[in-house]
């Protein structure tokens, strides 16, 4: 019965979403080394600054696993350097290239191969790669069916019962892939439209609720609760 109220409650959601947003076309790239390059430049940054940072990568014809391997990483450094933490990023990013070079013999369409689970730890293993960034790698550019969980999810699903203050990456994760069906698809468009939410309407000091295409899904048992903040 949990199950049935949940993915009701949960496909409602995207719906609504969907309605008020429409389709977001999100990961932006044309490859999937775009993306992954993408992935790891947004961390701690606004995507307008990863846009930078990629532009420069294809001014110079450096987006391919080959070329970014053969450059240095002072190099790398300079040409992201509009993404911020320029630095630690070229060093990420050479430490992900290095493994794709050991691990896979420089193909990311043979890492993608791998199974959801084995790939997702091996990033994991990587320094500078946490879940959201893992997951992003899995989801957009490898098509593996995983939802990516970021700050906006927590601040959405929080904020309408859906999850308590204390919930980590991997239980509101959980949330949606125990409630939902293994769709990459759907998993995509919903993570892409609950940040368009968090962006434009669920905002962190003063979100618009008046506006909330989701203000009626939020749990009643919590709605008092959550009123002050949205």
């Amino acid at each position: 019965m949990k199950y049935k109220i949940l993915n009701s409650a949960l496909l409602k959601i995207y719906d609504l979403l969907y309605a008020k947003f429409g389709p977001r076309h999100w990961w932006p790239g044309d490859t999937r080394i775009e993306v992954i390059i993408g992935a790891i430049l947004t961390q701690n940054t606004a995507w307008r600054n990863v846009e930078k940072a990629i532009h420069n990568l294809k001014k110079e014809k450096m987006l391919s696993a080959s070329r970014l391997s053969d450059i240095s990483e002072k190099k790398l450094a300079a040409l992201i350097k509009p993404s911020g933490c320029y630095n630690v990023k070229a060093n990420r990013i050479k430490i992900f290239l290095k493994f794709l070079n050991v691990c896979y013999n420089g193909s990311i369409s043979k890492m993608f191969k791998a199974g959801l689970c084995q790939l997702r730890e091996e990033l994991l293993a990587l320094k500078g790669i946490g879940q959201e960034t893992a997951d992003s790698i899995l989801l957009y550019a490898g098509g593996k069916p995983v939802l990516v969980v970021d700050a906006y999810t927590k601040r959405v699903f929080l904020r309408h019962g859906f999850i308590s203050q204390k919930a980590d990456y991997k239980k509101i994760q959980s949330l949606f892939m125990n409630n939902l069906p293994e769709n990459v698809g759907l998993f995509n468009e919903f993570h892409a439209l609950i940040v368009e939410l968090g962006k434009s309407v669920c905002k962190s000091k003063k979100p618009l609720c008046n506006i909330c295409p989701i203000r009626s899904m939020r749990r009643k048992q919590n709605a008092r609760r959550n009123k002050k903040t949205g």
